[in-house]
């Protein structure tokens, strides 16, 4: 509220208006993912800390900027770009704490009651906002905003995280930004959720692109009367969250919810172009914060359930930062669209794409998600050889040999795109199927890791889904026993002769016998 009053009462246009969004949600884009790479790394709870003293400081600047008297355009979009960096890093720490928090079947529950304090703060800061700007000045509003990120310092410090004790070596940060992008490329489930979070931020950013612009430049509300436009929306989805979620989850699936969201919202884009009765207004944005509300909770859930632990930070991370891109480049679009013909064109632009949206929702469906089990079902490798590599020697090859009876041959091959995608998005950075010249039903699968860690870190990430997929198809090999793999170490050329010869040292012996055996691996 501060930042838009304050860059209007400099002047600013409608695209400068709208840039203000922009500004906000760029960071996600940019930041978001090496902040989940960090979320699954460090410790969540110190890296909230951090963060949170950041955007004190952020909003400190503004503060001082203000009081000095220098809050020019150009100031004012680099606070709330810094303010932006900060929610950027935070946001997928703090969302991938809930889980920490809340079991499996409080998810959805727990994720709504987030909502709902979001909701309860969108109600209350725009309006204190509005009320405070004509009052205190804008100065007096940074400093408060920065004293209130203060206290969230002080409630993180209330939080006793319970420590996971981590077998294998974790991954380096670039290999951890590296898996997020294999995750997403090998998961079809994720990557259907990522397209539906990047069409919903294009939709949904047409709200803090042009709801300034609208209530500035076409009705002149004043700082009161703004924020109550923004307090009515909080109200909306505070609505949106208490009344409609667990009801409408009760009757409808996720897909069905989400399409009658974006519906709703076509709908109120188009009211916004037609209604110039501030009460009435005020009524129509309450409309589209419940439906922002209802289609975002159903895309997060449907994302947290696509999403197994291991890489949970950063698949959290992908996900803000394809939604708030998408609300980045909705600030540019939508502001240009207003700045070239006006902001009714913009608004009726966006109630066709959210029809748009409404209808492509069937062919990108998330109701898949509801059945998911990616419950972590690490592996017990008991896999013993007179000799074993150390940590990050490599790369290493597993094969393992089946034979599969010529009727089950299909059914194998479907089976097996399966178990590639499986490997290639844990952690192999090659897997391929090999068929047998001399015997047509003898197959071998290779996987090839980048070190020893990798493949015991692949061994600790499968889950309850993947297992079963080896389950399945262990009842077409023609073996009575289950066929035992083979591991082996490359040699590189530019080796010396007498290291490779020491590479592998003698296994020590076992502490404890396990009572399943990765032969997956």
């Amino acid at each position: 509220m501060a930042a838009t009053w304050a860059m209007n009462s400099l002047g600013a246009s409608a695209l400068a208006l709208s840039l203000i969004s922009s500004a906000a949600t760029f960071p996600f884009f940019l930041f978001t993912l090496p902040a989940g790479a960090l979320a699954d790394l460090a410790d969540r709870r110190r890296l909230l800390r951090f963060f949170n003293g950041w955007l004190a400081c952020s909003a400190g600047f503004l503060a001082v900027c203000a009081y000095a008297g220098g809050l020019t355009r150009e100031v004012i979009l680099v606070g709330v770009f810094l303010l932006g960096t900060g929610f950027a890093f935070q946001a997928p720490v703090a969302s991938a704490s809930i889980p920490e928090i809340v079991g499996k079947e409080q998810l959805p529950s727990a994720i709504a009651l987030g909502g709902i304090q979001m909701n309860l703060a969108g109600i209350v800061g725009p309006a204190l906002g509005g009320l405070l700007i004509p009052l205190v000045g804008v100065s007096t509003i940074f400093t408060l905003n920065a004293a209130a990120f203060v206290l969230v310092l002080i409630a993180v410090k209330a939080w006793r995280r319970a420590k996971v004790a981590v077998n294998t070596p974790l991954e380096g940060f670039f290999d951890s930004l590296t898996g997020a992008v294999r995750y997403m490329r090998y998961a079809p489930g994720v990557r259907i959720v990522l397209l539906r979070n990047l069409i919903f931020g294009v939709l949904i950013g047409a709200i803090p692109a042009l709801l300034p612009v609208i209530g500035l430049k076409v009705l002149h509300l004043g700082a009161v009367n703004l924020g109550f436009v923004f307090t009515s929306m909080g109200f909306g989805s505070l609505a949106g969250a208490v009344l409609i979620l667990e009801p409408a989850r009760k009757r409808l699936k996720p897909n069905q919810m989400t399409i009658l969201a974006s519906l709703t919202l076509a709908l109120a884009y188009a009211l916004m172009a037609t209604v110039r009765y501030p009460r009435a207004f005020f009524l129509v944005a309450a409309v589209a914060g419940a439906a922002w509300t209802v289609s975002a909770s159903e895309l997060w859930v449907a994302g947290q359930r696509v999403i197994p632990d291991w890489i949970r930070g950063r698949m959290n991370a992908t996900h803000m930062m394809v939604a708030q891109g998408g609300m980045a480049i909705a600030g540019l679009l939508w502001g240009a669209l207003a700045a070239r013909f006006n902001v009714d064109w913009a608004l009726l632009s966006a109630s066709l794409l959210g029809v748009v949206g409404a209808f492509t929702s069937k062919r990108w469906s998330i109701d898949f998600s509801t059945h998911a089990n990616l419950e972590s079902d690490p592996l017990t490798d008991t896999y013993r050889a007179p000799y074993m590599p150390e940590a990050h020697d490599g790369p290493i090859t597993a094969i393992i040999e089946i034979d599969i009876a010529p009727q089950n041959h299909i059914r194998f091959f479907r089976i097996m795109k399966q178990i590639r995608l499986v490997f290639l998005r844990n952690g192999a950075f090659n897997a391929r199927l090999d068929q047998d010249i001399e015997n047509p039903n003898r197959f071998r699968l290779q996987a090839m890791y980048s070190s020893w860690a990798a493949l015991q870190r692949t061994d600790q990430r499968f889950t309850r889904d993947e297992n079963a997929l080896w389950s399945e198809l262990w009842t077409l090999h023609l073996g009575q026993e289950l066929p035992r793999p083979k591991r082996y170490l490359g040699i590189q050329h530019w080796i010396p002769e007498e290291s490779a010869t020491l590479r592998l040292k003698p296994t020590p012996p076992p502490a404890a016998s396990g009572d399943r055996t990765a032969v997956e691996g």
